[in-house]
């Protein structure tokens, strides 16, 4: 597959056309308006991702590798060492800003590992190799996510219901996107399914995400609250389930944003084949299992007022609001990865995915 700099461009992350900035589109101002953002500094792009104007691991990840370039363009210096230092520093601040989120963590320490494997070249030479590392970070997620999505194409028929979860389409990733990907290519190849879009409380990525990327691509979406799925799962309206993931522990257990984990035992109990889609990067192999994955904590106003003209609870009524849950491996049919679909037992097809490459 050929990656043109089009393709790049049309993704929710990109390099703008100058090259000295990350260019995003604002996921927080959706659906209601188009507004890109133009990020030059680490705290500029510390924001961006932990206010979710950018998100999805994927595309934070394609965000963060392009971060890390811009922020090399940026340092006024041109001593190799010098350099070095200034962005491990800016990587360590930015992998803070959301630390479930592996692909965060994955492409900054990917960038640094550029510069440390190349600490004897004068620092222009190290920013033309951290350009190259950038755009490969992004290329390969565009390939990925075809090849997840053709896999993912195989596990279900025309005229199938699907029930997604969050925001798993090319706002989260680039191209076709991961859970969302089967669903738009197969829309492509002019076969059609039949979506139904948990809106996902708090944040409502799928009110205002997977249904507005499924509406423009002419795909059949149902908007459901999130307390809908298991009627509309019990009506048989539901023949399999796709979600994202944030992060892949190493015996199947994966995050994903909150909620899942409920689709998932309801998904078990209607008899529904549950599947997670993500990039083999997107596995973590050194997590043995999801209570070992940091689940982060978000402010309790996202619960309160959010999206309210007026708060829905008093101030003083106490909120919890973790970003993500944990879904046990038992509950999942398979992970479709872009080397190919894995079926349990997980802890030992995850390591054989691994040992094949």
């Amino acid at each position: 597959m050929i990656v043109t700099n089009e393709d790049r461009m049309a993704c929710s992350a990109h390099l703008s056309a100058d090259g000295r900035s990350v260019e995003i589109l604002d996921q927080r101002q959706l659906p209601n308006r188009e507004v890109w953002l133009k990020l030059h500094t680490a705290e500029e792009l510390y924001e961006a991702i932990r206010s979710l104007a950018v998100r999805g691991a994927p595309a934070i990840g394609i965000c963060a590798g392009y971060g890390m370039y811009v922020l090399a363009l940026h340092e006024e210096t041109e001593d190799g060492a010098a350099l070095l230092a200034a962005l491990e520093r800016a990587g360590e601040y930015l992998i803070s800003s959301r630390p479930t989120a592996v692909n965060l963590a994955w492409a900054v320490r990917r960038m640094l590992g550029v510069v440390r494997a190349n600490a004897h070249r004068s620092a222009a030479e190290l920013r033309e190799l951290l350009r190259r590392e950038c755009v490969a970070i992004h290329d390969e997620d565009i390939e990925m996510c075809r090849k997840i999505s053709e896999y993912g194409l195989t596990l279900v028929k025309p005229g199938d219901g699907i029930l997604t979860h969050c925001n798993a389409g090319p706002l989260a990733t680039s191209k076709y996107g991961t859970a969302i990907g089967p669903i738009l290519l197969g829309k492509e190849r002019g076969i059609e399914f039949k979506v139904f879009s948990d809106e996902t409380r708090p944040l409502l990525q799928g009110a205002r995400l997977t249904s507005y990327e499924l509406q423009r691509a002419g795909v059949d979406v149902t908007l459901i609250c999130d307390n809908m799925a298991s009627l509309v799962m019990k009506n048989g309206w539901v023949q399999a389930c796709f979600v994202g993931c944030d992060r892949i522990a190493a015996n199947g257990d994966f995050a994903n944003k909150i909620g899942t984990s409920g689709v998932a035992i309801l998904a078990k109990h209607y008899g529904i084949p549950f599947y997670t889609l993500g990039p083999r990067s997107t596995i973590d192999m050194d997590c043995p299992t999801g209570a070992d994955i940091r689940i982060e904590l978000r402010d309790g106003e996202e619960i309160r007022s959010k999206w309210y003209a007026e708060p829905m609870a008093l101030p003083e009524v106490k909120c919890y609001n973790p970003a993500f849950d944990v879904t046990d491996h038992e509950l999942l049919t398979a992970i479709v990865t872009d080397r190919g679909i894995v079926y349990p037992p997980f802890d030992v097809n995850l390591k054989k995915l691994f040992e094949e490459s």
